[in-house]
Order: structure tokens, then C-alpha cells, then sequence
């Protein structure tokens, strides 16, 4: 199998299940039961951000982020999906001077969280880490596209962003 059969497939089936989320969203009465907006998804993706995630064929990215803005601090898992290969959410939308955490899944092997060279910050969780009792945190003060990456699983498509508007 080549690698755009392979990606076809990957992307067929995203489609399809990002369609069967979009009309259950749609069923859904709106609310979403804990009395705030975190965690809606279908933010819109600045064109830099969707060019690092599509072109490194990020996991679990579906072309839209999550919205977390209006939240103090925000969490993300770190060895997500069914092969703990993932970021997720692979990309979120935060107000300046939230707090990011990384959270490890202990799925997936040891992970760490690299920015990436077009990053607006420079961050790093250290030497990759196994287990589920790992966290990284960063807060980023200022507006702009946080790109980042897992070392070891890098060519494996374990990529996300987070996307910080000013506050």
C-alpha cells in the first residue's frame, strides 16, 4: 500500500467521522452540559497553522481547532488516539496568558513537546518521558501561532498547535 492510498484512507475516514460529529453536534440542543464554551470545536485555523498540521499529516487534526478561549488554563493530551500518537486536541485556540498543560496519556511510548522552528515561542518539555504522571506546562503571554511536535514520534505525525489570540 503507498503512502496516498494510505492517507486517502486516513483522510476518507476522518471526513466521515468528523461528518457523523458535525450532524450529532447539530442534534445536540447546544448545550453542552458544563455551563461554558470550553471545549467547542470548528474555530477557525490561521493558513500558517494548517499548512505546519496538513503538510506534516498531523493525527488527529480535522482542518478546524478547538475554541478554549475564556479559559484560565487548558489541557492537552499527550500520546491521545488509538495508538497514543497523537496530540489532543491537535490544535486549540487560547487568549493570551492561559495556561497550556501537556498532559501524558502513558500511551504510545515516551513523548515530549518540542516547538517547532516556526513556533512564536520557544518551548521544550525536556527528554522524552514515559507514563501517565507527566505534565508540561507553558504559558504564552503573547499572540501567535505555537507549533510543536513530539521527537521521537515527529515522522509519525505527532504534531499540534496552539493558537493564541490576545486576551
Amino acid at each position: 500500500m503507498t503512502k496516498e492510498t494510505t492517507r486517502r484512507t486516513f483522510l476518507a475516514a476522518t471526513g466521515t467521522t468528523a461528518a457523523t460529529v458535525a450532524l450529532a453536534g447539530c442534534s445536540s440542543g447546544g448545550d453542552n452540559g458544563d455551563g461554558g464554551s470550553g471545549g467547542s470545536g470548528g474555530a477557525s485555523v490561521p493558513g500558517p497553522v494548517d499548512t505546519y498540521l496538513s503538510d506534516n499529516e498531523a493525527n488527529g487534526y480535522s482542518g478546524s481547532a478547538v475554541d478554549e478561549t475564556g479559559s484560565s488554563s487548558v489541557t492537552i493530551e499527550v500520546g491521545a488516539g488509538s495508538q497514543g500518537l497523537a496530540f489532543s486536541p491537535a490544535a486549540v485556540v487560547v487568549d493570551s496568558g492561559t495556561e497550556v498543560v501537556w498532559e501524558w496519556t502513558g500511551n504510545g511510548g515516551a513523548h515530549n513537546v518540542v516547538s517547532a522552528d516556526s513556533s512564536a515561542a520557544s518551548f521544550n518539555s525536556g527528554s522524552a518521558q514515559e507514563g501517565s504522571d507527566v505534565t508540561f506546562s507553558q504559558t504564552f503571554d503573547s499572540a501567535g501561532n505555537q507549533l510543536y511536535y513530539c521527537t521521537p514520534h515527529q515522522s509519525l505525525g505527532m504534531h499540534g498547535a496552539v493558537i493564541v489570540k490576545e486576551a
